[in-house]
């Protein structure tokens, strides 16, 4: 029997890369490997699944920064443990291992921005961490497996790294819980979520801890567009971070509270989407941004900043909509009054582009790590 341990910080269905892992280890387990976990947090399915063993990492007081060293000393005592043999994957620079590496980010191709003074301080020491570690084992791995082209050429980059060293691998999708929203769908999820069902609703789905996601940008684009009476879209905001309040703070001082809801974090985001017409994504820095291949699949149209990875994924009838200049406020207003002008023929080029992503499933892109890593 192949063994594995695989280290991550959350194993968990909740997107981005611990959706991804979460679905590597499930497949792994499913085809009768036996799969050791190193992590802070697995999701309870995952942990009674057969096959899997948890290794458990502390986070002292919920701190990413501090539960890091914890990370990698814990995945440092399991592999001596499991001895020769073990497959080892690591995510980033969370372990000293020299196996291959999964990138899902790379810390070396953003500086994180934030206003707030306190998540400033925290940014700096996390940044200057984080950079080292991934330095270490982007130099250590004999693969390093990319979750988009945008990726590896960011890799290849910073880091001087050979291209027969990258390996690209799209994420996969749930084609049951991201399936097309149908008409009861979408008329259901709004009145669940008090929405008007005669006004268009946008979505914004990202942390608010720093700019990276690119809110401040919506924002601005926001209020331009609110100060025309023909503009009749209402946006929502899902995620949670330091910087809530103060834009609470600022919807209110330009009477934006019945055209700007902020829902805090959610975890149903299929349930979500489904209420909306557009998703709203200009982040200024986005490896792949897995909320945007979600939304297509549920035939949503996106409006995505041109460097994000999962840009790489669009069409050419939906590249009008992506934002050349994630900063810019005036290119966002152009895309969504785009979008505006024509929301039924966006979201039929949506639902077809959604047709096609949901043929790849978690269990795809899961089979294609492992053939690289146990051909290492």
């Amino acid at each position: 029997m192949t063994r594995w341990a695989i280290a991550s910080g959350d194993f968990t269905p909740l997107g981005g890369m611990d959706r991804a892992n979460y679905a590597l280890a499930g497949y792994l387990a499913r085809t009768g490997r036996d799969v050791h976990l190193v992590a802070h947090r697995a999701w309870p399915d995952l942990l009674s699944t057969p096959g899997v063993t948890m290794h458990h990492a502390p986070r002292p007081f919920g701190s990413h920064l501090l539960g890091v060293p914890m990370l990698a000393r814990t995945a440092a005592t399991v592999a001596r443990r499991l001895g020769p043999g073990t497959r080892l994957l690591s995510n980033g620079g969370n372990t000293r291992w020299g196996g291959p590496t999964w990138i899902h980010y790379l810390h070396a191709a953003y500086d994180p921005e934030t206003r707030d003074a306190r998540a400033r301080l925290v940014a700096r020491a996390s940044r200057r961490r984080y950079l080292a570690d991934e330095a270490r084992a982007i130099a250590a791995a004999p693969a390093i497996i990319c979750n988009s082209e945008r990726t590896a050429a960011d890799v290849g980059r910073h880091y001087g790294v050979a291209a027969a060293r990258l390996r690209v691998v799209y994420y996969g999708s749930d084609a049951r819980q991201f399936a097309e929203v149908t008409t009861a769908d979408r008329a259901s999820a709004r009145a669940a979520a008090g929405v008007d069902a005669a006004r268009p609703l946008a979505l914004f789905i990202g942390a608010l801890g720093d700019r990276r996601k690119g809110f401040d940008t919506l924002f601005e684009a926001w209020s331009q567009l609110c100060r025309d009476t023909s503009w009749d879209v209402d946006l929502a905001v899902a995620g949670t971070g330091a910087e809530v309040p103060a834009w609470e703070r600022r919807t209110a001082a330009r009477g934006m509270e019945g055209r700007i809801r902020f829902l805090g974090f959610r975890s149903d985001i299929p349930a979500v989407m489904a209420a909306a017409d557009v998703v709203v994504h200009p982040s200024r820095y986005e490896a792949y941004g897995l909320g945007v291949h979600e939304a297509l699949c549920r035939g949503i149209p996106a409006i995505v900043s041109a460097g994000a990875g999962v840009a790489e994924r669009m069409p050419e009838d939906l590249r009008p909509l992506l934002l050349p200049d994630a900063g810019s406020p005036a290119d966002l207003v152009e895309r969504l009054r785009r979008w505006g002008a024509d929301e039924t023929a966006w979201r039929a080029r949506a639902r077809e582009t959604g047709r096609q992503l949901r043929r790849r499933s978690w269990d795809d892109m899961a089979e294609e790590i492992a053939t690289i890593v146990e051909q290492m």
